[in-house]
């Protein structure tokens, strides 16, 4: 029986590394297997080597502030803030010295630079409203990245009862350090649930044990091969602990959904009446091209995030970008190999036969039905679907951006839990405190200009307090005078102010703006976290028209080669942005403005969005987008080329693979549920952000949007200008295996825009008369 050895394919012009790898399978088989064991051997480790961190914008007025605060002063935003509570007031004898000597043995600690507390410098901010509890400020040494290793290390050697007192902390150091340890365990979830899903899910789409098996295995190489990237990568860069959750999701889905499409169009092909070998070279030049321009576009949405300030979004671009080539490596390599040694047994192990055997005769799939639906009344089927992806866009009008803080943990977590202590006990806003830097006055030889300069700063009506060095500033002036805290804001030449604001959170980011126009003695710089928040999200803003433009032209160019048409990447890349808005419209809605949380689970509703999360899921998302784009766009093109009939192209085009882009959303919409699941509110973000947003593009833009679209511009979509329809030929794009015109059935001509007519088989778009 054929199909029972390895098929003896046939060598081909052009059939390139795919052919190579069906005519020498085993050896390939062999390989990946070897590398598939070494890439799991280098993985581990991994996810100990990853860091948190990277959502704040370097080189900003912010951090030079922080910077030079620093160096000059000992000063800034502690990386922790432990919260010391006794049973009775810290300020008597045996809590007061167990906390002495407890600010003592935090000094002693290796990483720690500077520690504050209420014991040694007597600060009443520092001191709770009922005085059973005290603060602890502590500096780390290093970047971001370092002071989280070392929280992870220091904290809980100093939590928990010391004498009289009971230690937690919080802080940024702390925060990414537990942020890190959770997502570490969710990832182990993440591959006990999401993969048998999307086995499962393979399972009922192909209903063959085999031919969901096969996909499957691309996925798990791909995810084999993550992990060692990020492995590699830890040695060069700082690399988020989200990495690994992000890429594997997206590993996995992306290779499950390459090898999908491949298996479902081999399936097709054997279908027809081929023969095995050539079942796999057919296959390889329809779909495996598809699969080749999906992963470069992918690839290119994802390189974009290299263009933004942010170490978060660029450690995921590099990871993002080298698990995408693994997966689209995979299928062009391995898979081959894995058809050619299954031969016709890929249908094996159907276990849905006899459900299918009692539904057949039904009639014709519910896909061919919406897009026949779609392109007889067009304007309304595509006019709702506007209207609804406009409606589910509608929220993201009011959205508001942010910087990540404890609130992304569960308010169980002790950094999260002991912020909410700190804020209800204690009047110091460790958090909402500005700094401004006069780095050129001096408090003594210039006192004078310094009290009017803080005068005016206590009397902006967003301002409660202002502490310098002469005391302290408030309505305009001076209510306390110097103390042992002032002496922490002078030194030689230089001086720096500490603003705390009146209103609420939402209003800082209007007091930095104020504090930067107000004039003062001498250059300032303005520091403190929102005032990292404001310069942040500006430098993301500044840095979004560049990145649009380079996935945009990009894109543009890619799907023109992948076509031919002019009209046609225009009309992908005004769909992506439709569909995607409308993702945004709804991450708004549930984390913003805190609708579902029941659904999804709890988490802290901060009434703004991280301000890395939209573009992460515009670049992921973007190009998911595209790659059902090319695949039914394909497919499209394929049947006009053979029958020439527009709308029926279009009709069977959706037919043929509405099911399996659903499945291939379904697929990843799955192998993001870990994430959909998570504790951590980025994750979560995430997850339900780029699920949206797959699932609403397969099914409203690609049933009903797309096909409705195509058949208003009719043979337009296929027209080119004859120097792009030239270049396109000439740049051998167009070197794709086009099915043979079926017997009896004359070459159809069609008219172009301009009124000449063109042969639309085996012709480049576009181009003139035979």
């Amino acid at each position: 029986m054929r199909g029972e050895r390895p098929v003896a394919v046939p060598k081909a012009r052009g059939d390139g590394a795919a052919g190579w790898s069906a005519r020498h399978p085993w050896w390939v088989l062999m390989t990946a297997a070897v590398l598939g064991a070494v890439l799991a051997f280098a993985a581990l480790g991994a996810p100990d080597r990853l860091s948190n961190g990277g959502y704040i914008a370097h080189g900003t007025e912010a951090t030079r502030a922080e910077s030079v605060l620093a160096q000059r002063f000992d000063a800034g935003i502690p990386d922790l803030v432990l919260h010391a509570r006794a049973d009775g007031p810290v300020t008597g004898p045996e809590a007061a010295a167990a906390g002495r000597e407890f600010v003592q043995q935090v000094a002693r600690r290796p990483g720690v630079r500077q520690v504050l507390s209420y014991w040694t410098l007597g600060d009443a901010r520092l001191l709770s409203e009922d005085g059973h509890a005290a603060l602890v400020a502590v500096d780390l040494r290093g970047d971001e990245h370092a002071t989280a290793r070392r929280a992870a290390t220091l904290v809980p050697r100093l939590t928990g009862p010391h004498g009289p007192l009971r230690v937690t902390a919080t802080g940024p150091a702390w925060v990414m350090a537990q942020a890190t340890e959770l997502s570490g365990q969710e990832l182990v979830r993440a591959e006990l649930i999401g993969v048998p899903l999307a086995a499962l899910v393979l399972l009922f789409a192909f209903g063959s044990i085999t031919a969901a098996l096969l996909p499957a295995l691309i996925g798990g190489l791909a995810v084999a091969g993550t992990f060692a990237v990020l492995r590699l990568l830890t040695a060069f860069l700082p690399v988020s602990a989200f990495a690994s959750n992000i890429t594997t999701a997206l590993g996995f889905g992306l290779a499950v959904d390459y090898g999908l499409f491949v298996v479902t169009r081999y399936r097709e092909e054997l279908a027809a009446g081929g023969d095995p070998d050539r079942a796999v070279i057919r296959t390889m030049r329809t779909a495996g091209r598809t699969v080749s321009y999906s992963a470069a576009t992918v690839v290119l949405c994802l390189s974009a995030l290299l263009l933004f300030p942010l170490g978060f979004l660029r450690s995921l671009a590099v990871a993002g970008v080298s698990v995408v080539v693994l997966a689209a490596a995979a299928t062009a390599l391995v898979l081959p190999a894995l058809l050619a040694v299954v031969g016709t047994r890929v249908d094996r192990g159907d276990v849905f036969a006899p459900l299918r055997r009692t539904r057949r005769g039904e009639g014709r799939s519910a896909w061919h039905r919406a897009a026949r639906a779609a392109t007889a009344r067009p304007v309304l089927a595509g006019g709702c679907a506007v209207l609804f992806l406009a409606t589910l866009a509608l929220p993201f009008a009011h959205v508001r951006f942010g910087v990540a803080d404890e609130r992304v943990l569960p308010e169980r977590v002790e950094s999260h839990a002991t912020a909410l202590t700190v804020e209800r006990d204690f009047h110091l806003p460790w958090n909402r405190t500005l700094t401004v830097l006069l780095p050129d006055v001096d408090a003594v030889d210039q006192e004078g200009e310094l009290d009017a300069y803080a005068r005016r700063v206590a009397a902006l009506p967003t301002v409660d307090r202002v502490f310098t060095g002469l005391g302290a500033y408030e309505d305009g002036r001076l209510a306390q005078g110097p103390d042992v805290g002032s002496l922490a804001h002078i030194t030689r030449g230089a001086t720096w102010l500490a603003v705390t604001g009146s209103g609420p959170p939402a209003q800082d980011e209007l007091l930095v703006e104020e504090l930067r126009a107000l004039p003062s003695p001498g250059p300032h710089l303005v520091g403190g976290r929102p005032a990292r928040v404001l310069d942040t999200k500006n430098a993301v803003f500044a840095a979004l028209p560049t990145a649009a433009a380079v996935v945009v032209g990009g894109v543009l160019l890619l799907v023109f080669l992948f076509t031919g048409s002019v009209l046609i990447p225009v009309k992908a890349v005004l769909m992506g942005v439709l569909s995607l808005t409308a993702s945004f419209g709804v991450m708004v809605h549930v984390f913003q403005d805190g609708h579902l949380p029941g659904l999804l689970g709890d988490f802290t509703v901060t009434g703004e969005l991280e301000t890395s999360m939209p573009v992460l899921v515009f670049g992921a998302a973007f190009a998911l987008s595209m790659d059902y784009e090319l695949f039914l766009v394909s497919r499209i093109q394929e049947e006009y080329r053979v029958s020439g009939d527009h709308r029926g192209a279009v009709v069977t085009g959706v037919a043929r693979t509405g099911k399996m882009i659903t499945t291939a959303s379904t697929i990843f919409a799955v192998a993001l549920l870990p994430l959909v699941t998570s504790e951590i509110t980025l994750l979560k973000l995430i997850g339900w952000g780029l699920a949206s947003a797959v699932l609403v593009d397969a099914t409203v833009v690609r049933g009903v949007l797309v096909p409705a679209f195509m058949r208003l511009t009719g043979h337009a979509n296929w027209w080119a200008p004859r120097p792009l329809a030239v270049l396109h030929r000439r740049l051998g794009a167009d070197r794709w295996h086009t099915p043979p015109r079926p017997a009896g059935v004359p070459p159809a001509r069609h008219l172009t825009p301009g009124g000449r007519q063109y042969e639309a088989v085996g012709r480049a778009p576009g181009e003139g008369p035979p």
